[in-house]
C-alpha cells in the first residue's frame, strides 16, 4: 500500500500539503481532484521521486513498478510502435541482452530466450498496435515517425507507451485532455481490464464516474478521502459542508455568549476569575472555517451587440487543405451544406481525424472552402478557442498586459473586472504569464476572445486543462450565453450542459446526429463494425493486386501449417524446463539447510540426491530440444 503520514510539500513559498495524511490500497483506483495549482501534480512528482517531501513520510512497496505518462517526448526519430513498446523497459532490456550472446553461449541464449517468452517479446508489436489502433491511430501510421505527429498526438503515443509497461502503479495525469469520446471511451474499457492500482488526476467528470473508486481531494492542505466515484464525492462533501456550517454556526453562538458573559462581568472582582477563564476558553476555540466551496471564478461572457437570426451558411462547401509547396491539395469534407442560426448551441462529434477541427476552421475562416460557397451574415463576430490556443499567449506578458494590448484604449478597471470573473485578481493580474498552470492559462485565453463580445463562439475543445471549479462556470457561463454556440469537446458534461442539438462528422459529410450522447456511443461501435465490414468485403481494383492478396493469404496459412507442431512441441518443452527448474530449486533449497548432511536426513539423502543429477540431466535435454526447436521456426521465417 502507499502511506503518507505527516506529509508537507511546498512549491516556493506556496504550501501545497501541510501535515496530510492518506492511505491506498493495493488495487484500488483513486481519483486526484483539486483546483489548478492545488499540488495535484506535484504529488505524482513525489511518488515518482522526482522532488522530495519537505517533511512527514511517504511509504510504498519498493518491488512496486511504476508507469506514467511523460510530459515530454524524447527519441521522436522512433516509428511509433517502437516508442511503445519501449515502454516496456524489462523487455527491451532482455533483447539487448540477447542481442549481445555469441553462438557459442547456449545455456545463456535458452536462458535468454525463456525470460523473453516471460516477458511476452513475441506479442509486443501487436499488443503495441492494439494500443495504439485504441487511441485513435491508423495501422499506415504506426511506424511514422514520432517527430510527424502534432504535439496533442505526440501524448497519445506517450500514453500509449505508458500502458504498454507492466505496472503494479499507473500514474494517469490528465490522460483525456488530447483525447476525443472514441478513444476516451475505449480508455475507459482498458483501465477497466487494468489489475493494478490506478491513480488518476482528471477534471473529467464522467471519466472519474467510470473509473475511480475513491476520491482523493486537495482541501485546505490537506488530502480528503472520500469512498466512491465522483458523484459520490460531490454527495458526500455537500454533506461535510452542511454539518461544518452547522457547527460553525453553534460555535459562533457559543462564541457570542462567552463574549457577552466576559463584557458583563469582567470588572467586577467577585467574577474575575470566572470572566478570566472564558476569556482563555475563547482565546483558545479553534475557529471552524467551512470548506472552501467558493470557486472564486465566475465567468460571465459578455452578451454580443448584436446577434442576426442567420449568422452563417455554408452551401455545397467543400472543405480541407490547399496544396503547398511539396504537398497536394486534401479534401477532408464535401458537400457540406449547414446553417448556424442565433442563439443556436450545437455540439459537434466524430471520431478522431474525421474532420471536426477542419470544419471548426473552416467555419472560423481560418481555412477557406476548397469549393462551395461560405455566407457570413452582417454583423457576425467570431470568437474561436483552438486546440492550440494557449500557443499564442506571450509568457513574458501578464494577463494585464494581454489585455492591453487588445484593448488599448479601455479602462483598465474594466480590464481587471473582466479579469476578476476569470480568476485573476490582485497581484496576479501583473504576473508573467510563464509559470501559469495550463487551466490558468486557457481562462486567460478564453477571457481574450470573449472580450470581443462575439455573438458565435466556435470551441474547440476548450476545457483541455480546465479544473473542476472552471469547466462547470464554463457550463454555466454558456448556458446564459444569448448568442450562438458551436462546441467540439469530449467532456459529456459540459455537452449535457451545455448544447441542445449535435452535428456528426463522419465519412466526409457533416450531417445533423438526431439523438444524444448515449445514442453516440452505440453509434460508434455499430459505425466502427460497418467499417471493419466493409474493409474485409472490399474487392480490390485490379486482379493482380488481388491475386497477391490470396498468394500472401495461402503464404501465411502454409507457414501457420507448419509452425503449429513445432510451436506445440516447444510448449511442451517448455512446460518440462519448468517443471524442472521447479523441483530443482526445491532440491537446492533442502540441500542447502545446516543438517542435511547430518544423520537426519541419512535415509532420504541419497534418493535425493540421485533426483537431483537426473533432473540436471533432464533439464539440459530438454534445453537443447528447445533451441533446435526454435531454431527450426526461426528458420522458416527467413
Amino acid at each position: 500500500m502507499i502511506r503518507a503520514s505527516g506529509l508537507t510539500l511546498r512549491r516556493g513559498i506556496k504550501v501545497l500539503l501541510d501535515g496530510a495524511e492518506f492511505t491506498i490500497h493495493a488495487g484500488e483506483r483513486v481519483g486526484i481532484v483539486g483546483r489548478n495549482g492545488a499540488g495535484k501534480s506535484s504529488l505524482f512528482a513525489l511518488l515518482q521521486h522526482q522532488i522530495d517531501q519537505d517533511a512527514g513520510t511517504l511509504d510504498m512497496p519498493a518491488a512496486w513498478r511504476m508507469a506514467a505518462v511523460e510530459q515530454i517526448v524524447h527519441d521522436t526519430d522512433r516509428p511509433a510502435r517502437e516508442f511503445v513498446i519501449d515502454g516496456d523497459r524489462h523487455l527491451r532490456a532482455l533483447q539487448a541482452h540477447r542481442a549481445t550472446l555469441g553462438p557459442d553461449q547456449g545455456q545463456a541464449i535458452a536462458e535468454s530466450e525463456a525470460a523473453l517468452v516471460e516477458a511476452q517479446a513475441w506479442s509486443a508489436p501487436s499488443r503495441a498496435d492494439q494500443l495504439l489502433a485504441g487511441l485513435g491511430f491508423a495501422p499506415d501510421e504506426w511506424t511514422r515517425p514520432v517527430a510527424s505527429f502534432s504535439g496533442g498526438w505526440q501524448m497519445r503515443i506517450a500514453l500509449a507507451r505508458a500502458l504498454m509497461a507492466p505496472s503494479d502503479l499507473l500514474l494517469l495525469d490528465e490522460p483525456t485532455n488530447h483525447l476525443d469520446l472514441d478513444a476516451m471511451l475505449w480508455l475507459e474499457r482498458w483501465l477497466a481490464g487494468y489489475p493494478g492500482t490506478i491513480l488518476l488526476i482528471s477534471h473529467d467528470t464522467e471519466f472519474l464516474d467510470a473509473v475511480a473508486r475513491a476520491i482523493l481531494h486537495f482541501e485546505q492542505g490537506k488530502l480528503v478521502r472520500y469512498k466512491g466515484d465522483y458523484q459520490a464525492f460531490l454527495e458526500q462533501r455537500a454533506e461535510r459542508l452542511r454539518q461544518s456550517r452547522l457547527a460553525q454556526q453553534r460555535q459562533t453562538r457559543e462564541a457570542a455568549h462567552l463574549q457577552s458573559f466576559i463584557d458583563r462581568f469582567k470588572a467586577k472582582a467577585t467574577k474575575a476569575k470566572q470572566a478570566q477563564s472564558r476569556v482563555k476558553a475563547l482565546a483558545r476555540m479553534q475557529v471552524l472555517t467551512p470548506l472552501a466551496v467558493e470557486s472564486g471564478i465566475d465567468i460571465r461572457l459578455p452578451d454580443p451587440d448584436h446577434t442576426p437570426d442567420i449568422l452563417l451558411r455554408l452551401e455545397e462547401a467543400s472543405m480541407g487543405y490547399p496544396a503547398g509547396n511539396d504537398t497536394p491539395a486534401r479534401t477532408v469534407l464535401e458537400g457540406v451544406t449547414l446553417t448556424v442560426r442565433g442563439g443556436g448551441r450545437t455540439g459537434i462529434l466524430g471520431v478522431n481525424g474525421a474532420g471536426k477541427s477542419t470544419l471548426v476552421k473552416t467555419l472560423a475562416q481560418e481555412l477557406q472552402p476548397l469549393a462551395g460557397h461560405y455566407h457570413p451574415a452582417r454583423g457576425l463576430e467570431i470568437g474561436y478557442f483552438a486546440q492550440q490556443q494557449l500557443d499564442l499567449l506571450d509568457a513574458e506578458l501578464s494577463p494585464l498586459q494581454h489585455f492591453t494590448r487588445i484593448a488599448p484604449d479601455a479602462r483598465e478597471q474594466d480590464l481587471r473586472d473582466m479579469l476578476g470573473g476569470f480568476g485573476f485578481g490582485g497581484d496576479m493580474v501583473n504576473q508573467p504569464v510563464a509559470p501559469f498552470s495550463g487551466g490558468e492559462k486557457a481562462r486567460l485565453a478564453l477571457a481574450l476572445i470573449v472580450w470581443r463580445k462575439p455573438n458565435l463562439l466556435l470551441l474547440d475543445e476548450p476545457s483541455n486543462h480546465l479544473d473542476v471549479d472552471t469547466r462547470e462556470a464554463l457550463a454555466r457561463a454558456l448556458a446564459e450565453f444569448p448568442g450562438s454556440v458551436l462546441l467540439v469537446s469530449h467532456d459529456r458534461h459540459l455537452l449535457r450542459t451545455t448544447v441542445d442539438d449535435f452535428w456528426i462528422v463522419a465519412d466526409g459529410r457533416v450531417q445533423p446526429f438526431e439523438g444524444d450522447l448515449e445514442d453516440y456511443r452505440e453509434w460508434l461501435q455499430q459505425h466502427a463494425a460497418a467499417r471493419s465490414q466493409t474493409n474485409r468485403l472490399a474487392a480490390p481494383a485490379e486482379k493482380d493486386r488481388k491475386t497477391e492478396r490470396r498468394e500472401q493469404a495461402q503464404a501465411r496459412q502454409r507457414l501457420a501449417a507448419q509452425r503449429k507442431p513445432l510451436e506445440a512441441r516447444l510448449k511442451k518443452t517448455e512446460d518440462a524446463m519448468a517443471r524442472a527448474q521447479s523441483r530443482l530449486a526445491e532440491l537446492n533449497a533442502l540441500m542447502t539447510q545446516p543438517d542435511f548432511y547430518t544423520d537426519a536426513w541419512r535415509d532420504q539423502r541419497p534418493r535425493l540426491l540421485a533426483e537431483h543429477g537426473e533432473l540436471t540431466k533432464a533439464l539440459e535435454a530438454s534445453e537443447d530440444d528447445w533451441l533446435r526447436t526454435q531454431a527450426e521456426i526461426e528458420a522458416l521465417e527467413i
